[in-house]
């Protein structure tokens, strides 16, 4: 139970960290600002696949974030009225994104490998 409360506190933050990214986009390098946003979301998605999947290892956790993340990128060629009305909530947005970017793809990639690193380097309680 504990490592799941970590992960949920990963996600937490992550999460908070990839608002603040878009928040203060104007307060950050520039760099940073029109990357992290994508690889934080992406990052956030890991953590919250190994909160699922705790008893699982990391290469699960790293292919289902990255076919869920390319699954949401590609979906939003598809330009239906409906999913686009969807996609202007706050919710809708965040979570599906507005339109296809290619560099998204790798910004995903960066970012669940940034996550999956830091996953690997946390200690873990033995039993």
């Amino acid at each position: 139970m504990r490592i799941r409360i970590q992960y949920f506190v990963a996600v937490v933050i992550t999460m908070i960290l990839g608002l603040s990214s878009r928040r203060f986009a104007d307060r950050i390098p520039e760099l940073i600002a029109e990357h992290a946003g994508d690889m934080l979301w992406a990052a956030m998605v890991y953590f919250g696949f190994r909160f699922v999947f705790v008893r699982r290892g990391f290469i699960l956790a790293a292919a289902l974030s990255i076919v869920f993340s390319y699954a949401v990128e590609f979906s939003q060629l598809y330009q239906a009225a409906w999913i686009n009305r969807l996609r202007d909530t706050v919710l809708g947005a965040l979570v599906l994104g507005k339109g296809f970017l290619p560099a998204d793809l790798l910004r995903y990639l960066l970012g669940i490998a940034i996550a999956c690193g830091m996953d690997a380097c946390w200690p873990r309680r033995k039993r």
